[in-house]
């Protein structure tokens, strides 16, 4: 009895004491950003109790004791363990597994594990995009993703750029297929803001597209909303101030005043300035016309979900003012983007995305002769800010460029939907088939009006009647696809993904051109057809209309043995409209390859390697976009090639008397057909050091044939040389780009408190025509005014290579001009300072015949190096990139004699010895003018495009008021380029082919110091 007391004694006593230890544990799990996550799994580890977070992240687990272990888990994120020590209130954050994240790759109808992507695939996630602060979303891939090259057009608000995808491959259009939640649409319309993820399809794994892969592939995905999360709104906004980035210098009043006495008397002429000594600096046209401007952007987003909804929105709105002409010279952006992800059943599911943008832009005449920075470059300065060339010594193009900005009026307005839904249906785990339809609609207006005008005697902006042009256009496509996807496993070793499906494509749209004459008042309020009061005898509206179709049907089957032994092979059936009927269908095949050396026996222990995998792919892709474009004036659309229109002239007999009328236009060429990309490419992907090095290495070649060339000529017994008529697009040429891309990221992650990561790409690049039939050469580019075209398609040569003279340096002796072969036949008797061409036939005489190849407006080498540092509550990046190789033709000088100039002409020559570079000054003949390499320059440069300082209040510090995570930063875009060329932007390019590397006098990049917030509630 006593015996049993006594256990009854201590049972008691444990019991109680038990009792007395154990008690209830609650809190709340966010991610870094301090949302609250729905749905977070909570288990007492070794026991099968637990719980979920509950719609604000909360959970509360009762009878626990001091040194158990809760174990947190939640998909996408990194699990955590938490022992218990006598806590009650616990604040959990969960980390995003960025590792995981980063596996699954959007390869086109569907997504793989990057591990097993056997193609060239680059990819710029959410988090880049958020760092780099674009303005455009183009503006993200430069630097971030190897071979691509990102160019802008201008550095004016809302203008186009550039996207070339390993190299210039077509002597029209290069642009790469962009396709927003799959369906065709456009970057330059998106909110940077809106993006989730963008992957960049660079060799035959393109070929899935076809007909439109050749150019490469833009994937974008745009953000959803996430299961099993609370609602989060997160709003981000920046103000910014924007500057020049540069600025040319040019002489002042009195170095001018100088060199114009100089130039007068090399040519015997009387002096036109005797006294200089009051002309002190003059006017700087060039400060006048550039000025500081703002920049201002509002982004508000809401976004959640539940066990089976996802939504997420978002709203933004965009101004940036010009650096030039202020308002005259702006743009605005303002985007509504919905998703909608709803699981109907086990066996249905529907998602939903749409975007509505607004566009509004004015802008200023630029980067052509007469644009408002040639005048600023080249008017005098010893004219007053508000004074007028009216003797007319600058001759008819040079006008004062502020009084042109004053009398500047255009406004332009874009409204465009685009998005896609799609149901998917899942009869069984293995097999998936897709519904989805895209579209896109827009409509544009455009006006712009010149009013009564007199800049001076003879000048070609005069105008003696008041006149309004007015645009509108309309553009619409819709893109439906259905496709089934069945992956399965097959004893065990076995894995094999299947893709078949069909795709629908409609291009349509119309515009309308018209011109009105004598507008009310001379004045832009009333500037409007509709008002008009006057007539002309010419034709004073135009209008055009396409329509554009094709059918696809592809398929795709993917294996892969064990897991490490990988193949793939695709096939793309396309036809299109816009080729004749026996020219509409093409075949696109490719196939892929991959073997992951480091899941082999042989390489299981190593302690170096983490991850080893060559890859190899070929394939055959399309491009039918080249040759021309849908959208524009005198365009044919779907008739384009293979139909003629009754749009040119010609004069009939019709009863003995001359009558004109209507003939063929553009002749037809029912032969014609796609261009066909046959692309190599071998790589190899390589994780050194549990992963913390991270290497991409390819090799690739592309031979482009068939190019579409237009104005080939032929006989003149067709009728292509009447008026309104010309010579039909064939295929005629071919091209090639070959090189190599590397990239390397090194992370370290050494505590919650500090990590860094450092990214660097690089691509080399050789370009080369290899054919052009039918003609030796296609012409392209402007230079100077009555000169040769300055570009040239030829086949032995880079696509749109300089085509000048070479110079030998500068005579210094009149002896030396006597001995050196003979440049009369340029126009002119060369004397002693003028440039000296090379005899490059050696037939003893400059002549056309010697011109060459001077220069390559195509970069060798391009590079990004860019950084990344967490340091507790601070964060910094920092994004670079570089071109070189490549040349740029300096065409903003006037060769006017009463003209302002480059500083660098202070260092001409004036007698033997003086100069080796810079010519004499003269305003007599001269051969100096010849386009020759003295106007071409080394264009190469590097650029620190992003740098950027933020910092994170404490998760605690405003809680109480609901909100959730706050961030504030600095940041300075374009902060500094490094060039040795002479113009503004030794980026720009008009993205011509032929003649894109030609400066006008391009509008400058601004520099843009930012500050801004992120605020989550």
């Amino acid at each position: 009895m006593k015996k049993f007391a006594c256990y009854l004694i201590v049972f008691l006593s444990g019991t109680l004491s038990a009792f007395s230890q154990s008690f209830p544990v609650q809190g709340i799990v966010t991610d870094e950003d301090n949302m609250p996550l729905l749905g977070v799994n909570v288990i007492v580890k070794n026991e099968s109790r637990g719980t979920t977070t509950d719609f604000d992240g909360n959970f509360t687990i009762d009878n626990l004791s001091a040194g158990d272990v809760l174990q947190f888990s939640y998909i996408g994120f990194v699990p955590r363990e938490v022992t218990i020590n006598n806590q009650e209130d616990l604040d959990i954050v969960l980390q995003e597994d960025n590792e995981a994240l980063e596996e699954v790759v959007v390869i086109g109808y569907g997504t793989q594990q990057r591990k097993d992507v056997t193609g060239a695939v680059s990819t710029v996630s959410n988090s880049t995009i958020e760092e780099m602060k674009p303005i455009k979303l183009e503006q993200a891939l430069q630097g971030t993703a190897a071979g691509v090259n990102v160019t802008p057009s201008s550095g004016a608000p809302g203008a186009g750029i550039n996207i070339n995808i390993r190299g210039v491959a077509s002597n029209t259009v290069n642009g790469p297929l962009v396709l927003i939640d799959g369906y065709q649409g456009d970057l330059s319309t998106l909110n940077p803001n809106d993006v989730e993820s963008i992957s960049i399809l660079k060799d035959a794994q393109a070929a899935i597209y076809g007909i439109a892969g050749a150019n490469g592939v833009v994937l974008v995905t745009t953000k959803s909303g996430k299961k099993n999360t609370a609602p989060s709104v997160r709003y981000d906004t920046y103000y910014g101030i924007q500057e020049t980035s540069r600025k040319i210098p040019l002489l002042n009043a009195t170095e001018y005043a100088l060199l114009l006495n100089e130039s007068y008397a090399n040519n015997g002429q009387n002096l036109p300035y005797t006294d200089v000594s009051g002309l002190g600096e003059g006017t700087d046209f060039q400060d006048e016309v550039l000025e500081t401007a703002p920049i201002i952007s509002h982004d508000l987003s809401l976004s959640g979900g539940s066990e089976k909804v996802t939504y997420a929105a978002g709203a933004s709105h965009l101004y940036q003012k010009g650096i030039i002409g202020g308002d005259k010279s702006d743009f605005t952006r303002s985007t509504a983007r919905i998703s909608l992800g709803v699981d109907i059943s086990e066996m249905f599911d529907f998602n939903l995305n749409t975007i509505y943008t607004n566009i509004e832009r004015h802008s200023i005449n630029e980067n052509g002769l007469g644009s408002v920075l040639f005048n600023a470059l080249n008017i005098a300065p010893t004219f007053a800010v508000d004074q007028e060339d009216l003797e007319g010594r600058l001759g008819n193009e040079i006008i004062n460029p502020l009084a042109q900005i004053e009398n500047t009026f255009n406004d332009y307005n874009l409204n465009k939907f685009n998005g896609s839904g799609s149901l998917i249906f899942t009869p069984i785990p293995q097999l998936e088939f897709t519904s989805r339809i895209g579209y896109s609609l827009s409509l544009s207006k455009g006006k712009d009006f010149a009013p009564i005008i007199n800049y001076g005697p003879g000048k070609v902006f005069n105008n003696v009647r008041s006149q309004v042009n007015q645009n509108r256009i309309n553009d619409n496509s819709y893109t439906y696809d259905l496709f089934g996807t069945y992956e399965d496993r097959f004893a065990e070793d076995h894995h094999i993904t299947a893709t078949g499906g069909m795709t629908v494509i409609k291009n349509w749209g119309d515009g309308l051109y018209a011109t009105g004459f004598d507008v009310p008042n001379n004045s832009w309020e009333f500037a409007d057809i509709s008002l008009t009061t006057g007539t002309n005898d010419g034709i004073n509206n135009d209008s055009y209309k396409y329509d554009v179709r094709k059918l696809s049907f592809f398929g795709r089957v993917q294996y892969d043995f064990q897991g490490k032994y990988l193949i793939s092979g695709m096939l793309r059936r396309d036809s299109s409209t816009r080729f004749g009927p026996d020219n509409r269908v093409g075949y696109f095949p490719s196939v892929t390859g991959g073997w992951i050396l480091s899941e082999e026996g042989f390489m299981e222990d190593s302690e170096v390697i983490s991850f080893l995998k060559i890859r190899g792919s070929y394939g055959i892709l399309g491009n039918d976009e080249a040759g021309g474009q849908e959208s524009g004036g005198n365009v044919t659309g779907a008739n384009q090639f293979y139909r003629s229109l009754l749009d040119g002239e010609a004069t009939y007999v019709l009863d003995g008397s001359l009558v004109n009328g209507t003939a063929l236009g553009v002749l037809a060429n029912p032969a014609a057909g796609w261009e066909e990309a046959q692309k190599t490419n071998i790589g190899v992907d390589l994780r050194l050091f549990n992963n913390k090095f991270d290497i991409t290495a390819d090799v690739f070649r592309e031979d482009r044939k068939d190019l579409l060339i237009a104005g080939i000529p032929v006989s003149g017994i067709f009728g292509g040389g009447a008026p309104g008529a010309g010579a039909p697009t064939i295929n005629a040429g071919t091209t090639r780009n070959e090189g190599v891309e590397f990239a390397i990221k090194y992370s370290e992650y050494f505590s919650e408190d500090f990590s860094f990561n450092i990214n660097y790409n690089a691509t080399l690049l050789r370009n080369e025509v290899t054919e052009v039939n039918g003609t030796e050469f296609l012409p392209g580019g402007q230079f100077g005014v009555g000169q040769p075209q300055p570009s040239r398609f030829q086949a032995g040569f880079p696509v749109g290579y300089f085509y000048g003279y070479k110079t030998d340096g500068i005579f210094q002796t009149q002896a030396e001009v006597d001995a050196a072969p003979s440049q009369t036949s340029l126009g002119a008797t060369p004397a002693p300072g003028d440039l000296r061409y090379v005899d490059t036939n050696g037939d003893g005489v400059i002549t056309t015949d010697d011109r060459t190849n001077i220069g390559d407006p195509i970069p060798t080498a391009t590079m990004g190096f860019n950084i990344n540092v967490n340091y507790k509550n601070w964060d910094f990046t920092a994004y670079t990139y570089a071109s070189l190789g490549n040349d740029m033709v300096r065409n903003y000088e006037r060769s006017q004699p009463n003209v302002n100039r480059h500083a660098y002409y202070l260092d001409r020559w004036t007698g033997p010895g003086t100069s080796t570079e810079v010519p004499r000054v003269t305003t007599g003949a001269t051969t100096n003018l010849a386009f020759s390499d003295f106007y071409v320059e080394d264009a190469s440069y590097a650029r620190i495009q992003n740098v950027q300082l933020g910092y994170s209040l404490p998760e605690d510090a405003f809680s109480d008021v609901g909100i959730t995570g706050l961030r504030i930063y600095a940041s300075v875009n374009n902060l500094y380029t490094f060039t040795d060329y002479k113009g503004y932007d030794p980026s720009a390019s008009t993205g011509e082919a032929i003649g894109g590397g030609i400066d006008y006098g391009f509008y400058p990049l601004p520099r843009i110091f930012m500050a801004g917030l992120n605020l989550n509630f």
